[in-house]
């Protein structure tokens, strides 16, 4: 190497070495941000209600006269429409999922291996278990069209509930032993639910003309992470089509999907380490709108909001669906076998292969070794840069040769500057003779580029770095 590329590499790291130092925090903070794991999901547990308490007995009222004065408007669920709603849950070791039987919808998700932090009146740092969909300004209910023209929602009905195990079903039960049934099945050791739509004996009752009805599906991302503008970012909707890639709507804009062709496979709100999915697994959804709205995330306290429109082929039958709500964990997402881990940002074309079929099962056969993420990044980095190590040797071999080569390629400019014909000619007559080609400095590092990218891509889409600690940093 020549002197100014040693200097110039002592410079760097020295500059890295000063940044470090300057930035390193003190003892004090240090002592803060080293909480004892006990203490951290203590705090936890104290800050989160437990919702089972809640649980009543189901109420529909029979009151004729109630009743009576909702028939106009909810035609054979006026029944339905009076009562008063409670709240019931299903859980599992990883999550718990809270319904409301009024609209028959998830009010709440509470993940019971994942924390935000949450930073108190003078600057104190808690940790908080996640609860996802228990926005108060969320919606999910149905729109239907009945045969005298009127239309109802789902969100206006109350359900009654029966659980049997880990299986929840509610109905809003409509005249001549007809109902609205929507069933809900946690899966164990999972963050999924089975889901069916069932429009029970409902044929008198619907539009004919009506072979979809509409969900309208309205979420408020939550912030959870400490980087707001940085999870705004990775925030949006996700869809895809059938026969189509995955594709979603701007993550740094307001933004508008319709889809007229239909034929959806699957539906997720994303935050940057978390979603919330609707998916298909009966058929497919037919037409749908999706739109995200940005909001302020320095005075809002969600991150962004999220609306759906969706038409279910449910017809005067059934529909089945599966939902998952939980953290973008890759193998996860795999078991649906409908591509809906590619939510997870690693990337699009070249970038997003090299991520999800070289560095990220590489890293995780090195995680199996190293418990601390830290240095299975620094082992990861080096390991690849010894890998590139014969590009790199290439390229600044031939860089040398060109810098040997650049006083007689001078003189041949000079020589020959009135004919630039002649001046090519003798170039590469000189090329020839020492084995040198131009573009011999610039292609190796064109190879590298899409691997350093790529890298550059998997960090922070990766939800395994999330709130992993290394040295003083307390979240990589």
């Amino acid at each position: 190497m020549e002197r100014n590329q040693i200097i110039g590499f002592i410079l760097i790291f020295a500059t890295l070495l000063a940044w470090t130092m300057f930035n390193k925090p003190s003892e004090e903070e240090l002592n803060k941000k080293s909480k004892p794991a006990k203490e951290i999901v203590q705090s936890a547990k104290e800050n989160t209600t437990d919702d089972t308490s809640k649980v009543q007995v189901s109420k529909v009222t029979t009151d004729s006269s109630a009743i009576k004065n909702q028939t106009a408007t909810y035609g054979p669920f006026a029944s339905a429409s009076v009562g008063e709603g409670k709240e019931v849950v299903l859980e599992n070791e990883l999550i718990k999922i809270t319904f409301n039987t009024r609209g028959g919808y998830i009010t709440s998700a509470l993940l019971k291996n994942h924390y935000k932090t949450v930073v108190q009146e003078g600057g104190k740092e808690t940790k908080e278990l996640i609860n996802m969909l228990n926005n108060p300004k969320n919606r999910f209910e149905y729109i239907i069209s009945l045969n005298n023209g009127k239309k109802i929602s789902t969100a206006n009905l109350y359900f009654k509930d029966s659980i049997s195990g880990n299986q929840l079903v509610l109905r809003a039960i409509a005249d001549n032993d007809s109902w609205i049934e929507q069933k809900y099945t946690l899966k164990a050791d999972d963050y999924s639910l089975d889901y069916t739509v069932d429009m029970h004996n409902m044929e008198d009752f619907i539009d004919p003309s009506q072979k979809n009805i509409e969900l309208k599906w309205l979420n408020h991302l939550a912030k959870y992470e400490k980087g707001e503008q940085f999870e705004q970012n990775y925030s949006t909707a996700y869809f895809k089509q059938a026969e189509k890639s995955r594709d979603y709507c701007s993550c740094v804009s307001d933004d508008t999907k319709t889809l007229n062709d239909g034929n959806l496979q699957w539906v997720a709100h994303t935050n940057q380490f978390f979603n919330t999915s609707l998916i298909a697994t009966s058929g497919a959804f037919g037409q749908g709108v999706l739109q995200t709205q940005m909001t302020d995330y320095k005075t809002s306290d969600v991150t962004k909001i999220i609306q759906t429109q969706l038409q279910i082929p449910v017809g005067t039958g059934k529909f089945d669906m599966a939902m998952y709500i939980g953290p973008n964990e890759y193998t996860r997402l795999t078991t649906f076998n409908n591509k809906l881990e590619e939510i997870i940002p690693f990337g699009s074309s070249i970038f997003g292969t090299i991520n999800r079929w070289v560095i990220r099962p590489f890293f995780d056969f090195l995680s199996a070794f190293i418990s601390n993420k830290g240095i299975v990044i620094l082992v990861l980095i080096f390991l690849i840069k010894m890998l590139l190590y014969p590009l790199m040797y290439k390229m600044l071999h031939s860089q040398a040769k060109m810098g040997a080569l650049k006083p007689e390629l001078t003189q041949l400019k000079e020589k020959y500057k009135d004919d630039m014909q002649k001046q090519q000619m003798e170039t590469m007559k000189v090329y020839r003779e020492y084995g040198v080609s131009p573009f011999g400095g610039c292609l190796p590092m064109i190879l590298q580029m899409p691997i350093w990218y790529a890298l550059f891509r998997f960090f922070p889409a990766s939800i395994t770095f999330r709130q992993e600690s290394f040295l003083w940093a307390s979240d990589l």
